[in-house]
């Protein structure tokens, strides 16, 4: 049973965004396959946590039109700071593309970087053969189609076979207008022994009534490729985010994700990985802070279809206020994925009596011949520790920031680009204040 939902578009709307971006036909069709289908998928149905009252479809206007920086210098202070000074770098503001730059040493090795809309008319085959096929389906539920349906900015990024790429990538996603929708897509394909490291900041400086995020990412490691994956997400209270990030790993190929979620709105996020060819890895570390009394539900999944592939899941997150978190780690091993390894660790501190959080391991077994193992525990911090500390002649106060930043610090280093893992620690100092 699906509940019908009013949209502030119509199909000629889709059309002629379409049009206006000289989208390629297949593209085009594809937004049109979505809408007709949005209307009859179900809503997704994360585990816990209802959603039927949460804003997903209702917004002022498709997409803002903003002006772009002539240069570094006309950005905000807060993005400066988590950039490099000639990094690898795509900034979009709303939903217009800002700013790019590109080594010539990158750029000399067939490497693409630029925003999805770029990607789609000039490597137009390339971009459809992984666009929304293999990693995110249109037709997995109600949002996925929207999403489909009304993309309205993101980046791509391809690598070519045998290329390695030293320096980070990096995408600066600038929300400054509050009435931004954002349908954001992100592409990532690394060629047959490729490596590339790709680092993301989703960053909204301003309060929005009814601001909603649709993001979805999809990540495509070929054989013997490695992608290492980072994000910190900081969307501003009023937006409603749904954020889906997949990734697919071929043979000996390693996906790496290490995701800061951090924003101060509703939020459902889906991390799934999945490990198709033989000796595959994939490894997914991510670290939340919730704080007032926003819901925020977070799945993470590793499915082993590859013979002696290896998933780890590392899940710590910290409650305050009257926020309350659903944990879910799924390690799942298909029937023929012998010598699979599955394992997974969530853990979830609370500072406060009103908070919640609730992490719920689970492992799929459908092969015997694995390895499986899981971890999980809620609690608050151990008052052991912080009579250490404190016998030490430090405050209490400073003891409980110590042992949260202890507890948040294995995601946190993991993080490739100095300026970005500082935010990062920022952001933490600032919500558990």
């Amino acid at each position: 049973m699906t509940t019908e939902t009013k949209l502030p578009f119509e199909q000629e709307d889709i059309n002629s965004y379409s049009t206006k971006n000289n989208e390629p036909a297949w593209l085009s069709e594809l937004r049109i396959q979505a809408f007709s289908e949005f209307e009859k998928l179900p809503m997704p149905k994360p585990d816990k946590t209802k959603i039927d009252k949460w804003n997903f479809t209702s917004f002022k206007t498709h997409a803002v039109e903003s002006e772009a920086f002539a240069s570094k210098e006309e950005l905000p202070e807060e993005i400066k700071a988590i950039i490099e000074e000639n990094g690898n770098l795509y900034i979009q503001r709303n939903n217009t593309p800002a700013h790019i730059n590109l080594s010539a040493n990158v750029k000399e090795q067939g490497v693409i970087f630029t925003d999805i809309f770029t990607a789609a008319r000039d490597h137009s085959e390339l971009v459809q053969k992984y666009f929304m096929k293999d990693g995110v389906k249109i037709d997995e539920h109600r949002l996925t189609a929207l999403h489909a349906a009304l993309v309205n900015g993101g980046a791509f990024l391809y690598v070519p076979k045998n290329v390695e790429i030293k320096e980070p990538i990096q995408s600066v996603f600038l929300l400054d207008n509050p009435d931004t929708a954002l349908f954001n897509h992100v592409l990532i394909v690394a060629e047959d022994n490729s490596s590339v490291t790709y680092v993301e900041n989703y960053f909204s400086n301003v309060e929005s009534n009814e601001g909603i995020a649709n993001i979805v990412t999809e990540v495509f490691a070929n054989a013997n490729a490695k992608v290492e994956y980072g994000a910190v997400d900081t969307l501003s209270k009023g937006f409603t985010t749904y954020v889906n990030r997949r990734g697919v790993a071929g043979r000996d190929a390693h996906i790496e994700w290490a995701l800061g979620l951090m924003n101060d709105g509703n939020t459902i996020s889906d991390n799934t990985t999945y490990l198709m060819g033989d000796g595959s890895h994939g490894d997914t570390k991510s670290v939340v802070v919730g704080r007032g009394e926003q819901k925020q539900n977070f799945t993470t999944a590793i499915i082993h279809f590859g013979k002696r592939s290896e998933g780890y899941i590392l899940k710590h997150g910290v409650m305050k206020d009257a926020a309350s978190s659903i944990f879910n780690g799924i390690g799942k091993i298909e029937y023929g994925a012998t010598k699979a390894n599955a394992e997974q660790e969530s853990r979830v501190l609370m500072l406060s009596e009103k908070a919640r959080g609730d992490a719920n391991p689970i492992l799929l077994i459908d092969e015997d011949d694995v390895t499986a193992g899981h971890a999980a525990s809620v609690g608050r911090v151990d008052p052991l520790q912080l009579y250490y500390l404190m016998s030490r002649g430090i405050t209490k106060k400073e003891a409980e920031r110590l042992v949260i930043h202890g507890f948040l610090a294995p995601v946190v280093n993991q993080l490739p680009i100095e300026g970005v893992k500082k935010q990062l620690v920022a952001v933490i100092e600032r919500k558990v204040q």
